[in-house]
């Protein structure tokens, strides 16, 4: 449990350009870059703690959207869904962040070569039909930003850490 309180100032949500797509990627970022926030500087071995009756960790958050990630823009097959969620015990808190920040990296390249939103996201090789690159965009913030609730508060019952 928390004994003392440490803020983050709060990050503004992003100034956007005025395409839909610019505005969707802006919002995407913004989550992810949250998430990565909210991991980053946490104290092991709580961030592995599970403090919910869900068993979800602090760093299982971020290593289950790094698989998501890869399935939605990097075209990556995933079998086991519930076991993106356990990082392995070798992986450091910056092991796994560093990780997700490169897999957005790539997510962010497929992204730069959609040039219409409507089209299907690139999956050469996929066995599954693509959604529309407006979807995946949509999916994703939903996605990103319903865990990075999930990180606000478990990085709070951790050490006290508020803010974004």
């Amino acid at each position: 449990m928390a004994t003392s309180r440490r803020s983050r100032r709060d990050a503004p949500p992003p100034r956007t350009g005025n395409s839909e797509a610019a505005t969707l990627r802006a919002f995407l970022d913004y989550l992810r870059d949250s998430i990565a926030a909210k991991v980053e500087g946490a104290p092991e071995p709580q961030v592995r703690t599970t403090l919910v009756p869900s068993g979800t960790t602090l760093l299982g958050l971020v290593n289950h959207l790094t698989f998501v990630e890869r399935s939605m823009f990097l075209a990556e097959n995933v079998t086991d869904w519930k076991a993106t969620s356990q990082p392995s015990s070798e992986d450091s808190v910056d092991d796994v962040v560093s990780r997700y920040r490169e897999t957005v990296e790539s997510a962010n390249t497929v992204l730069d070569g959609c040039t219409d939103i409507a089209a299907p996201i690139p999956r050469p090789g996929a066995k599954r039909p693509a959604p529309s690159v407006r979807w995946a965009l949509v999916h994703m913030i939903e996605e990103t930003g319903r865990h990075a609730g999930h990180a606000d508060i478990l990085r709070e019952l951790i050490d006290g850490s508020t803010g974004r």
